[in-house]
């Protein structure tokens, strides 16, 4: 099966990770603990809770977990990006891309739960 960092969804997730850190820099400096401190926990989260959940993967319920875990943080980045955007720290094209790349994140790892013996 490869690595984890084979995974489409944990690329995307990684990706998405990155590309969220690149842009909270020009947050507002008021701004350093929540949103800005939350959203990069949650963003990079999802990848870290992927990665337990494929290291697990020899047991279905403890995979599982971790991929709902996953999924939470998935959630939880969409709540601080729908807050970013409300308060105007960026714009609603980047919103836009971001959520769209965050639902088809949260699609996959649903996917996933939904279908765990494809991975395990």
């Amino acid at each position: 099966m490869g690595t984890y960092k084979d995974l489409i969804v944990y690329q995307k997730a990684y990706k998405l990770a990155i590309a969220i850190f690149e842009r909270i820099k020009d947050f507002p400096p008021e701004e350093k603990f929540s949103p800005t401190s939350q959203i990069r926990k949650s963003s990079r989260s999802v990848c870290a809770s992927f990665v337990e959940a494929y290291r697990r993967r020899k047991y279905r319920a403890p995979f599982v977990s971790k991929l709902t875990d996953s999924l939470a943080e998935n959630t939880e980045t969409q709540l601080w990006l729908d807050i970013s955007k409300d308060c105007k720290y960026i714009e609603s094209d980047e919103y836009d891309d971001f959520a769209a790349r965050n639902e088809e994140v949260g699609r996959m790892l649903w996917n996933m739960i939904e279908n765990p013996d494809k991975f395990m």
